[in-house]
């Protein structure tokens, strides 16, 4: 059992809590059981499996399972565990996984959603779990944006980062150019915009793209897509969140398509 905070996993692991580790060391992290089960659900690989006895005696068939599938698996004692981690109160369980390519991005979308330099972690998780909810067909975000690898973005998709088509997508109005012309609407939101999105045949082919959490989209980004749609709101609230406006308007899409294949 692993019981010094100075031994080379725990230090290979500790740099992953950082971008440039991961990057560098094209490897993340996978903390929680919740992620490790979703992870194992989609047979993801791993390069290091390490768990408490504590965690082991609970959860020995994850645990077979997490080893079979790992290049190396590791008894840790509890200090150990929370160096690895991230979290403040880690629940017994860290993996270490490798760098997953990027998923395509489709010709033509049914449903996507495009995001503009997003910073916070949470809020991208918080995004990916409401487009995969919403059944969209991926997320792309701007290189600018936060790391997609970031351990918060994957605890606040809910394990559903494993699900969700994902990629960087290095030139965003070229993109949503490219879009348009194969036949695909681009949807950007703002408070300038003057068609409420309920407004909006969202039963064709529909990529919404989104801003960040201050500036909200760039004038070429705006200049790029098919509408300006708003969300009518109160006139003292400024603006919502990001995955709170995503959801408004991906479960619209939903709700219209749903209209239309019973009509």
């Amino acid at each position: 059992m692993l019981t010094s905070i100075q031994n080379p996993l725990v230090k290979q692991g500790r740099k992953l809590h950082q971008g440039k580790g991961r990057r560098s060391l094209q490897q993340f992290l996978l903390e929680g059981t919740h992620l490790l089960q979703e992870a194992l659900a989609v047979g993801q690989p791993l390069v290091v499996v390490c768990a408490t006895p504590d965690w082991q005696v609970r959860y020995p068939d994850l645990w077979q399972s997490a080893i079979a599938v790992s290049s190396r698996h590791e008894t840790v004692a509890p200090e150990v565990l929370t160096a690895l981690a991230t979290t403040v109160n880690p629940d017994g369980v860290v993996a270490i996984a490798p760098h997953q390519d990027a998923s395509p991005m489709p010709v033509i979308p049914h449903l996507g959603v495009a995001v503009e330099t997003l910073q916070d972690p949470g809020n991208l998780g918080t995004l990916i779990r409401t487009a995969a909810a919403a059944h969209c067909d991926g997320l792309w975000v701007t290189g600018d944006s936060v790391d997609l690898e970031h351990p918060k973005v994957l605890r606040a998709s809910a394990g559903q980062w494993f699900r969700l088509p994902l990629a960087i997508c290095p030139d965003l109005p070229n993109q949503m150019h490219q879009w348009r012309q194969a036949g695909c609407q681009v949807l950007t939101t703002g408070s300038e915009g003057t068609v409420p999105y309920w407004a909006v045949d969202l039963c064709q082919a529909t990529v919404l793209v989104l801003g960040n959490e201050g500036a909200g989209l760039s004038p070429a980004v705006q200049a790029a897509a098919s509408t300006m749609i708003t969300i009518p709101m109160a006139a003292t609230v400024e603006s919502l969140n990001v995955g709170v406006a995503a959801a408004v308007i991906l479960f619209e899409a939903q709700r219209q398509r749903s209209a239309a294949m019973g009509a």
